[in-house]
């Protein structure tokens, strides 16, 4: 492993509304599916503009944590 710091994003499917800002904030990371963001995979290396993802989502439906999913990072509560 390079030692780059790794995320995991979840989408809460009983939360989004599939207003596609996440595609167009982060479209690597993002896509639509059925109507419903989904992430393209659920373990990425850290990148800035999933946060501003997760910010923008109009329910929080986007939350990034830390690999082990024990330290949320995005949205902040």
């Amino acid at each position: 492993m390079s030692g780059e710091m790794e995320w995991r994003l979840h989408v809460d499917p009983t939360r989004c509304i599939g207003s596609g800002i996440c595609a167009g904030v982060a479209p690597q990371h993002f896509v639509l599916v059925d109507g419903l963001s989904r992430p393209v995979a659920e373990r990425i290396t850290a990148d800035e503009s999933v946060l501003d993802a997760a910010e923008s989502c109009p329910l929080e439906a986007i939350v990034v944590s830390d690999v082990d999913g024990l330290r949320r990072i995005a949205p902040e509560e």
